[in-house]
């Protein structure tokens, strides 16, 4: 026997109905955080951080995002 169920419903309702928090201020700052970043410009620190927070496999890792930004910005060194 197979059943098949269509329920309409928005986003915000699907996750009342389960219960889920409503995280929009939570969105709405970080929102904010990153037009304000864009705005005012992105230093290679804040992106060396965000990187930090975002992907969390240690040194060697950092080590080849950083590498990879020197490469695209032309601050690398050559034949190193």
């Amino acid at each position: 026997m197979k059943i098949n169920v269509d329920i309409d419903c928005t986003p915000q309702e699907a996750r009342n109905f389960l219960g889920l928090p409503d995280l929009t201020p939570i969105h709405d700052a970080y929102l904010d955080q990153m037009k304000k970043a864009i705005s005012e410009g992105i230093s290679p620190d804040m992106i060396e951080a965000m990187m930090r927070n975002w992907a969390p496999f240690g040194e060697a890792g950092m080590g080849m995002w950083r590498k990879m930004f020197e490469q695209m910005s032309g601050t690398g060194t050559s034949g190193a």
